[in-house]
């Protein structure tokens, strides 16, 4: 049996602060957003920013991010990633990379320091993956 790895290990800043959806069954799913910055030297000598979006899910993290993550906040987040598609409003096929995130740690101090906590999934608290749009993966879709 072959084996893989899908891990992922962000530190940055939320670029908004969390939005809640509601499965059929009641499991919540919450995204945000998160930028981390990567600092290089150009030919000039110059140091440029160059910063990256990610698209950051949680599932049934609600009132943990509710309470401890708002925007502009650091935070470490650790999960996997996802590929999913989904036909948007106007019928055109749309693609989206995401983190699904199983571990989420406050890095301000202030943070840490109204209770600080971490949010970690575990295996139960998956998803049922019922939301508005449809986050399953067809085996055809499967690159194996």
């Amino acid at each position: 049996m072959a084996s893989s790895l899908n891990k992922i290990m962000l530190i940055g800043n939320l670029g908004k602060d969390g939005e809640t959806r509601f499965t059929a069954t009641g499991s919540s799913v919450t995204s945000f957003s998160l930028a981390t910055t990567y600092s290089f030297k150009n030919k000039d000598g110059n140091w440029v920013n160059e910063t990256t979006w990610h698209n950051v899910m949680a599932w049934n993290a609600s009132d943990y991010i509710k309470e401890k993550l708002k925007k502009g906040k650091k935070i470490y987040a650790e999960g996997r990633l996802s590929k999913r598609d989904y036909v948007d409003k106007d019928g055109i096929k749309r693609y989206m990379t995401e983190v699904v995130a199983e571990k989420i740690i406050p890095l301000d101090a202030a943070g840490q320091g109204e209770g600080g906590g971490e949010y970690e999934s575990t295996r139960e608290m998956l998803p049922e993956q019922n939301l508005d749009q449809d986050l399953s993966v067809a085996d055809s879709d499967l690159p194996f």
